[in-house]
């Protein structure tokens, strides 16, 4: 047993510092020289090969760690993946593997890494409790990019806003609404409620309710309904439309008579073609002297003669 040998479990056991350099100062004044700097060089050399193990190690893991970050960008490539996510995985990838090579070093010097993956272990719980909401809305990202519920220049309603979706981001989304408003929602709340996106079908359905006053022909208003329909060129008559135009007597209410008319248009004409034919109804309807109702009460009194 040499000298280092003993004068480290010295350490250990007294805690010391006093007393074990006294200790090591007698080895060194009482052992040969020779022999401290055989016991010096052949230490020297240990630990210089220990170095040049956990060096190559390093060198060869950061060269692993290289391939695999570009196997992991090809794939995103060629599927075509959202650049947010894309970059996202990457860097987790990088970084994880990283932490772990960087343990495989220390610990190939010899270096105990259990106080460290404890410490690292520690520092991860603590960073994700205060950063929970933020972890959340990483999780919602991941989720609407992955799944894409709606793209940049859709018009949605979302957490009681409606608009068009501007920006997507990992942690947000922004959207513009009709008023110019930019509105920022964050990804974890928007990936757990509903979404309504208007835009992601072709066609959309307009629907018109039209009260009459009782005693009107119904032939005749939905004659002359049909003919405002017909006159209106945006809506769709396409084979692979939906269905046509549908006009029926809705509802039978208190003070008026219902029709319904039910047409299908583009969903970028929607709008438009909303409020056109809401005019047309409104100047063509009384034209052909049929009126629109007022709220009407009978009343009827009895007494006595």
């Amino acid at each position: 047993m040499n000298f280092l040998q003993t004068a480290v479990p010295e350490i250990k056991d007294t805690l010391d510092l006093q007393k074990a350099t006294e200790h090591l100062v007698e080895r060194i004044a009482t052992t040969p020289a020779d022999q401290l700097l055989s016991e010096f060089m052949d230490k020297a050399i240990a630990f210089g090969l220990k170095v040049l193990a956990a060096l190559a190690i390093y060198l060869i893991g950061a060269w692993i760690i290289k391939k695999i970050k570009n196997i992991v960008h090809n794939i995103f490539v060629k599927r075509n993946t959202e650049h947010s996510i894309a970059s996202f995985v990457e860097s987790l990838v990088s970084i994880t593997l990283t932490v772990f090579l960087v343990i495989f070093t220390i610990s190939a010097l010899g270096v105990n890494t259990t106080s460290l993956a404890a410490l690292l272990a520690a520092g991860g719980m603590a960073i994700g409790m205060a950063l929970s909401g933020t972890v959340q809305n990483f999780a919602g990202g991941i989720m609407l990019l992955v799944f894409k519920p709606f793209k940049a220049g859709d018009f949605i309603e979302a957490q009681g806003y409606s608009g068009t979706v501007t920006d997507v981001t990992i942690v947000s989304t922004k959207i513009t609404t009709t008023d110019n408003r930019n509105i920022i929602i964050p990804n974890g709340a928007l990936s757990n409620g509903t979404i309504n996106n208007y835009s992601q079908n072709v066609f959309r359905r307009l629907e018109w309710l039209v009260d009459v006053e009782y005693g009107a022909p119904s032939d005749k208003v939905k004659s002359l309904l049909k003919k405002i329909v017909d006159d209106e060129r945006r809506i769709v008559y396409a084979p692979n439309a939906p269905a046509n135009p549908t006009i029926a007597l809705n509802a039978l209410r208190d003070s008026s008579v219902q029709f319904v008319v039910r047409a299908w248009v583009k969903k970028e004409e929607y709008w438009d073609v909303l409020y056109d034919v809401n005019e047309k109804i409104y100047n063509e309807i009384p034209e052909n002297g049929i009126q629109f109702p007022y709220p009407q009460l009978d009343v009827h009194i009895a007494g006595n003669d």
